[in-house]
């Protein structure tokens, strides 16, 4: 079993090219001969963008079919149109003649007493063909070449792109499609491979933040503890309990954070709650103690688990140029006093490293404890000389992204397309009498 499920992986590529290789020598293929069916339909209109089901030249002749063929010719636009028998084909004959010839374009299709419009949509604005239908329809009752002249006569105005070269084999159209699907299935395929490592790159670095944030987490929740705070005791006021009641909300949505988060990126609002959190649990204290209001800064950049710094204080990195870094008393103390600050430090593959030397993945860790301090540019000075800061004073890092909007391709009818349009755009087969639609035959609103 595993070796057959290696062979059918392996298989992929070679399986796409023989499909598309069938599909050349199928479109090369004469079409299949079925008295009045659709393939005989689609052969026609791409000879001669007209067909009449041989059923049906009592009522449209050939001569009328020839007039017609020729005002197309002359307006020189991707209009196809069809007169077969009521129900012939069934209800998606639209779509399916619209498959079968392959062309970009405006479609109609008189059947059974009524005539159906549709269009690409770089052939014709949404909702149009049908109501040029609608109307050429209304307009001349039951007369079918009455009926058709009045659709291309509103119709060529308003469609876009060129008559197609029915002269030109459509294999030749063809070749240079296949060939660049098979460029891109070899492109699509290298794409997937570095998706899926990027993919499982971020499911690591999401681990292995995991466990650091839930630590952070863990001491919040004790110092929260440690405070020993009872909101009905006689001694706490109002203020208080709104402190402790901001400290116990963010500790909360701390933890359902890290416990949503997907990707590394959703770590930059856990560390948002856990700093919000420690400053109203550093208010508490303040408040029950009796002393001055702590200002709101930065955590301590040492260890954010420091809760806010009191003060900015010179610090050089190892290796690195001294620049000011906001710290905590005890780290102040530390300092001033000649020894080492105590530093946050994380597991990595070359051993405990300072949070700040850790790699990329840790930017949002750090980036969500000084969001509300100017984050975007305050970091990247308090890191310079760091691995973090080396990546967060990068374009890339700055840069925002990208909103809405994204790459259009434009285009006009008359292109060969194949059946490579999305089919999930028609509004369904069930097209509404007399020309009118009543959105029944509305295509999506009017593209395929």
């Amino acid at each position: 079993m595993r070796t057959l499920a290696r062979r059918s992986r392996g298989a992929g590529p070679l399986a796409l090219v023989a499909a598309l290789l069938g599909l050349l020598m199928l479109l090369q293929a004469p079409a299949a001969s079925a008295a009045g069916g659709l393939s005989d339909a689609a052969a026609a209109m791409k000879k001669g963008q007209v067909y009449v089901a041989p059923a049906m030249t009592s009522r449209f002749s050939q001569s009328q079919a020839d007039a017609l063929t020729k005002k197309i010719d002359k307006a020189d636009k991707p209009i196809f149109v069809a007169v077969i028998p009521d129900k012939a084909f069934g209800k998606a004959t639209l779509q399916d003649l619209r498959t079968l010839v392959g062309v970009d374009g405006v479609y109609a299709v008189w059947h059974d007493g009524t005539l159906d419009a549709g269009g690409d949509r770089g052939a014709m604005g949404a909702g149009q063909p049908q109501r040029i239908a609608g109307a050429a329809a209304r307009s001349n009752g039951g007369d079918i070449d009455a009926t058709l002249n009045s659709f291309v006569d509103q119709a060529a105005p308003q469609t876009k792109g060129t008559g197609v070269n029915h002269s030109t084999s459509i294999a030749w159209v063809v070749i240079p499609v296949v060939l660049l699907a098979l460029a891109g299935a070899g492109v699509f395929f290298l794409f997937r491979r570095a998706k899926q490592r990027k993919e499982a790159q971020a499911r690591a670095e999401l681990e292995q933040l995991r466990r650091v944030v839930d630590e952070d987490i863990t001491a919040f929740g004790v110092e929260l503890e440690r405070l020993d705070f009872n909101p009905a005791a006689a001694d706490a006021d109002d203020t208080q309990r709104t402190d402790y009641s901001q400290a116990l909300d963010s500790y909360d949505k701390s933890k359902r954070l890290m416990d949503e988060a997907k990707r590394p990126e959703d770590v930059k609002q856990v560390t948002e709650a856990i700093e919000e959190g420690r400053f109203s649990l550093a208010t508490l204290a303040a408040r029950r103690e009796k002393r001055p209001l702590p200002e709101r800064r930065p955590p301590c950049f040492m260890d954010p688990r420091h809760g806010p710094s009191v003060k900015d204080v010179d610090w050089s990195p190892a290796g690195g140029s001294a620049r000011s870094v906001p710290v905590c008393q005890a780290d102040a103390d530390r300092m001033a006093a000649g020894l080492d600050p105590a530093i946050r430090t994380v597991d990595t593959e070359q051993g405990p490293q300072p949070y700040w030397n850790a790699g990329p993945a840790y930017a949002p860790y750090a980036g969500g404890y000084y969001s509300g301090f100017g984050g975007g540019g305050l970091l990247p000075g308090l890191l310079v000389g760091t691995m973090l800061g080396s990546m967060m004073s990068t374009p890339a890092y700055a840069a925002a992204p990208m909103m809405g909007g994204g790459y259009q391709d434009q285009y006009e009818g008359g292109d060969f397309t194949g059946a490579d349009f999305n089919a999930s755009d028609f509004g369904g087969g069930d097209f509404g009498g007399g020309g009118d639609f009543g959105g029944g035959g509305d295509f999506g609103g009017g593209d395929w």
